[in-house]
């Protein structure tokens, strides 16, 4: 075991909640890329002021945060009387690990301080309730926000009922993302090229159309390799691309494919490709099978005809756009673009402006209205 004693001595009141909150935070961290379909959790125990341990949730399938914190002390005779920080509210049911709660209650710990409850329905208040209702002083809130951005697509899948959807776009000056029609052209440079290959990790679901597929050729992979690594999916209504067996998507085995089509013809060629027909396709059956196979979230790569139904059907959440100091002028394919009428604009909230190499990166948050 590793002691901790002496670290992070601090006065009492709400400095110490939140300063012992941000060492939970930061240890949640660790698990990064490693815990999906489960969220970053981080837990600090604490005792007199002085930090005793720390826990995260490293893996799936393995020790959740709190438990890791609690085998993590030198000895059970110091969690007597002792204060749990854990980022996410401890769940109260029996999963791929037993619950939380009753380890937390095993372990003589008096006091839980919760920086967020969990929205998944399993959970819910549930983990909280049963501390209460167990003679544990529960205090929730502490560090709120932060520790909500450690699973911002966990939180949005569970709380809206659907995957996060993020449209991604690599466009010159002009708003153009190709010389011409029916041509592969690189618009940006490799600074850009090498942060869109780490974005393509951060999220669980990659989709293209099959225009994309079949003109750019694709491999669609992010620049890590972890042990959940995101599905490449194509809306191919006509059932396209098995037509071409050699196409990179195909060839490339260690990330699933999934196409959506409404082709009753194609088979499954390949052991790494899923084929999801439906006689009409509609987003209603789209959303409903990320759902169903628990996509938390999804970057879309077009086309524009693709980034614009998603648009139209007011299915996203933020867009990244790679703007490259370059003018292509004429009929060149624009951005976003197809043949319906457009009757209101959508409204961002810009994040971030960043350079990279001699390209733009612009990253902006859909503005919630009431009615979304």
């Amino acid at each position: 075991m590793i002691n901790f004693a002496g670290l992070f001595l601090l006065k009492g009141g709400i400095d110490m909640h939140q300063s012992f909150m941000m060492a939970a935070i930061e240890e949640a961290k660790k698990g990064k890329g490693n815990t999906f379909t489960n969220p970053l959790v981080g837990a600090a125990i604490v005792k007199e002021g002085k930090l005793l341990s720390l826990g995260a949730h490293l893996q799936y399938g393995e020790s959740h945060a709190e438990v890791n914190a609690i085998q993590n002390c030198d000895s059970p005779e110091e969690l007597f009387n002792s204060t749990l920080y854990v980022t996410l509210e401890p769940c109260n049911h029996q999963g791929k690990q037993p619950p939380c709660t009753q380890a937390i209650i095993q372990s003589g710990i008096s006091t839980v301080v919760i920086g967020q409850l969990d929205p998944n329905p399993l959970v819910a208040g549930k983990g909280k309730e049963f501390l209460q209702n167990h003679g544990i002083k529960v205090i929730v809130g502490v560090e709120e926000e932060k520790c909500r951005a450690l699973n911002p697509f966990y939180n949005h899948f569970f709380e809206r009922d659907r995957p996060y959807i993020t449209l991604k776009q690599a466009i010159t000056l002009d708003g153009k993302i190709s010389l011409k029609e029916g041509s592969r052209y690189s618009i940006t440079g490799t600074e850009a090229i090498s942060r869109v290959r780490k974005e393509r990790g951060e999220h669980q679901g990659i989709l293209v159309g099959s225009e994309t597929v079949l003109v750019d050729n694709p491999i669609l992979l992010p620049d890590i390799v972890t042990n959940f690594p995101p599905v490449r999916i194509v809306l191919d209504r006509r059932g396209r691309i098995l037509k071409n067996p050699k196409l990179n998507l195909f060839q490339t085995t260690t990330n699933p494919v999934w196409i959506f089509t409404e082709n009753p013809k194609l088979k499954e060629l390949f052991p790494h490709v899923t084929i999801f027909y439906t006689p009409k396709f509609s987003f209603t059956f789209f959303i409903e099978t990320m759902r169903k196979r628990g996509v938390q979230s999804l970057y879309i790569e077009g086309g524009a005809k693709i980034h614009d139904a998603f648009l139209a059907e007011n299915l996203w959440d933020e867009v990244i756009s790679y703007i490259a100091p370059k003018l292509f002028g004429g009929n060149s394919p624009m951005s976003f673009h197809s043949e319906r009428l457009v009757s209101k604009e959508q409204q961002l909230v810009f994040l971030e402006v960043e350079q990279l190499g001699k390209d733009i990166r612009v990253r902006g948050k859909r503005k919630q209205c009431s009615q979304d």
